[in-house]
């Protein structure tokens, strides 16, 4: 990537709760020089980002990039520390979401909704450009209630059912591209749960749910994908029910990965570890 070509920089970015402003000048600091970009950065970034924290700076991760840990915040600035960009790094070889990955190192309670930051704030990046908001979602995010999901409209052969065919059930929205939805399939399986699985592709996944959904060994193949290792057993298949999940994504608002639904259509957003899962699958209404 060859920042010189940007026309812009960013002056300045919220962190934490967004109480704070930081300004990043970009003009001071280009002098700095050492034999590690990580300490030099580190130098340029104390300067630059005076009230933020930094706790751990990896200029490894991608060529020219370097990824910058402040709390259970993640963004990235070029080796010069002049231009900063808040946003996910994906690597399109591997089809690994490396931010979201790291996030959930991070902090494994953070939600997955668009960049790294508050909730808030990814809401307002990635609503836009992944979902469309739906007049229910809008009244639940507005008056904070919890939200709820009927999936009586959706038809059963959307669904890849796997795990425990006698435990609890839950529904998940998940992208096989999406980090947090490896995550919270480890999870689910460590917890004997049935699972019925709705692939919608928000991260261009399209093809790749349409192999698994038309593999003859389905959960087999959800491990495959999800490892980012090729599916061997697929075949041709009508894939028309995953076009109703992911009209009934759209209609929904679902603007990220993964959602979870519970068997009384209770709704939570993003990865949650196994202990909140099991609690809050107890809250079941029958």
């Amino acid at each position: 990537m060859q920042w010189k070509r940007l026309g812009w920089a960013l002056s300045a970015i919220a962190l934490g709760s967004g109480a704070s402003l930081v300004w990043a000048n970009a003009g001071e600091g280009r002098g700095a020089q050492s034999s590690d970009p990580d300490a030099t950065v580190a130098d340029l970034l104390k300067a630059r980002l005076p009230r933020t924290q930094v706790s751990k700076i990896d200029c490894q991760v991608v060529d020219g990039i370097c990824e910058v840990t402040a709390g259970s915040q993640l963004f990235y600035v070029d080796r010069s520390a002049r231009y900063l960009l808040i946003g996910r790094v994906y690597d399109m070889e591997t089809r690994q979401d490396l931010t979201a990955v790291r996030l959930l190192e991070v902090n494994p309670d953070l939600l997955v909704g668009g960049a790294a930051g508050s909730r808030r704030e990814a809401e307002e990046v990635e609503a836009p450009r992944r979902g469309v908001s739906t007049a229910a979602a809008a009244r639940s995010a507005a008056t904070g209630s919890p939200r709820t999901m009927s999936l009586a409209a959706l038809p059963e052969a959307g669904g890849i059912v796997w795990g425990n065919p006698s435990g609890k059930t839950v529904t998940v929205f998940s992208d096989f591209r999406c980090g947090y939805c490896r995550a919270l399939a480890s999870e689910l399986e460590a917890m004997n749960v049935r699972v019925i699985e709705r692939p919608i592709s928000l991260l261009g996944s399209r093809d790749l749910a349409n192999q698994v959904f038309c593999a003859r060994d389905r959960r087999k193949a959800i491990k495959a994908a999800y490892a980012g290792a090729p599916i061997t057993d697929t075949r041709a298949c009508d894939t028309s029910p995953l076009d109703a999940n992911e009209r009934f994504a759209r209609e929904q608002g679902i603007a990220g990965t993964p959602v979870i639904v519970r068997s009384d259509g209770a709704v939570i957003e993003g990865y949650r570890p196994r202990a909140f899962l099991e609690t809050w699958l107890k809250g079941a209404v029958s």
